[in-house]
């Protein structure tokens, strides 16, 4: 599960700024919002972020697309100008990207810095750390200099050699992290404390899903599944939007070519060549996806594809409705479906603008049956919104709303709502609004002139 986030000099953020899911002890109410990990520590499974527009909510899930990208594939080129440009001084400071996070009921905290302007690493750690405030280095390297394990890590002779080795050869690499490296193919036994660097890797590549507004996050393989697919029936029919039944249909390569034009079409098809290349006998999966549209090809050895895709259906009417027919605010809803079919344990969704296209009380609905859903399950949410209507109680504790503000010089800066003391029946979403908690938007006096 995710700890806390630390960023530092990237985009809106001048200063260091922080992002805790460690919960308050002075909170009792909503229990089951939390996660109890080890003897003491317990993990929030909500946080949802508000701010006025350009206050920095869009630059906080950059954060996780950016640490994302170059966990798996090194700085970006992009990256020279994602330094905070509020100071002169910032393109040649260094900016600071870490994540915390729970593993098997451990503690790590992974991180690096990077000169942006200059796209190049200036130092990167891995830490074990400990419940009782004290921490153990797993490994750290400055600058260009080689990655140095710490003696408290356990290893073979031989490990001990290939380690040395693959050190080595990273010493000059100044544009990739070292926790990449240990992931390209190296032989590492399974029970080797090497494995470390395996397993922090593949926590942030696989257990942080960040979902940006116009873009899909779903590849439909739940509708594959007939338990699952009775399961999004039931909950589709829920949410007032006029689509009572889903179901797949089978479609021929003619009816492909009409949803999609001619060079994707070439490119679906030279892809599945590939495909059937690499797989040889056995079966593969082509799933592709749009804000409009969905297919999926699935094929074996010689035999003929079957291509398919989903069929709406509306109330009594005897005609089908296709997903491009449906409205915005259906289709995204058909997105946040996936994080309430996940079958995975140990997810953290990053989501910005999850209310977009959605009205306030669907929005509602959805977390509602999102709390309910993984009420038993180590699933968290982080989400940026305007929607002041779910700045709740009933819906969250204090310590899961947050707040972006953006001073006089564009800096961002991001606080909770625990630090304010309020009552249990405040209403908050009034409050907010009224400018109690900051935030929100502050419009300069504006006078039209005659003539204008």
């Amino acid at each position: 599960m995710l700890t806390k986030i630390t960023v530092g000099n990237f985009k809106s953020f001048n200063k260091e700024a922080e992002l805790t899911m460690i919960s308050s002890t002075k909170i009792r109410t909503k229990v089951d919002h939390r996660v109890k990990v080890g003897s003491s520590t317990r993990l929030l499974k909500h946080s949802t972020v508000y701010g006025a527009n350009a206050a920095g909510k869009s630059n906080l899930i950059e954060f996780f697309k950016f640490f994302k990208f170059t966990v798996e594939n090194g700085l970006p080129v992009s990256c020279a100008k994602y330094f905070c440009k509020n100071n002169e001084e910032n393109e040649q400071r260094d900016s600071i990207f870490e994540i915390q996070m729970e593993i098997d009921g451990k503690f790590y905290a992974y991180g690096f810095t990077a000169r942006l302007a200059e796209r190049w690493i200036t130092g990167e750690w891995l830490y074990e750390l400990y419940q009782n405030g004290s921490a153990r280095r797993i490994f750290e390297r400055e600058s260009n200099s080689k990655p140095e394990l710490d003696s408290s890590v356990s290893l073979t002779k031989d490990e001990k050699t290939k380690f040395i080795t693959y050190a080595d050869d990273f010493e000059d690499n100044i544009v990739g992290l070292f926790l990449t490296e240990m992931n390209r193919g190296k032989k590492i036994n399974e029970d080797s404390n090497l494995q470390i660097f395996r397993l922090v890797f593949n926590w942030i590549k696989t257990h942080i899903v960040v979902v940006s507004p116009n873009e899909p996050i779903t590849d439909f393989k739940y509708y594959y599944e007939e338990d699952s697919l009775e399961l999004i029936n039931k909950l589709i029919s829920t949410f007032d939007t006029g689509v009572t039944n889903v179901r797949i249909e089978e479609i021929d390569t003619n009816e492909l070519s009409k949803m999609l034009p001619k060079p994707i079409i070439d490119d679906v098809m030279e892809q599945i060549k590939k495909n059937m290349d690499e797989a040889g006998k056995a079966p593969f999966r082509m799933s592709g996806r749009s804000d409009t549209m969905f297919f999926n090809i699935e094929g074996k050895d010689n035999e003929d594809l079957k291509i398919t895709t989903i069929k709406l259906k509306h109330g009594k009417s005897p005609f089908d409705f296709d997903f491009e027919d449906e409205s915005d605010g259906t289709r995204r809803l058909f997105d946040l479906l996936d994080m309430l079919l996940i079958k995975e344990d140990d997810i953290v969704y990053v989501v910005d603008e999850l209310e977009r296209s959605l009205h306030p009380k669907l929005t509602e609905h959805f977390l509602k049956l999102f709390g309910e859903r993984h009420k038993n399950h180590k699933i968290q949410l982080i989400f940026t919104t305007h929607e002041s209507s779910i700045m709740d109680q009933e819906l969250f504790r204090r310590d899961e709303i947050w707040f972006i503000e953006r001073d006089d010089e564009n800096n961002s800066s991001i606080y909770s709502l625990d630090r304010f003391k309020e009552r249990y029946d405040k209403k908050l979403s009034k409050a907010y609004l009224e400018g109690r908690y900051g935030a929100i938007p502050v419009f300069k006096k504006f006078e039209f002139g005659e003539g204008e």
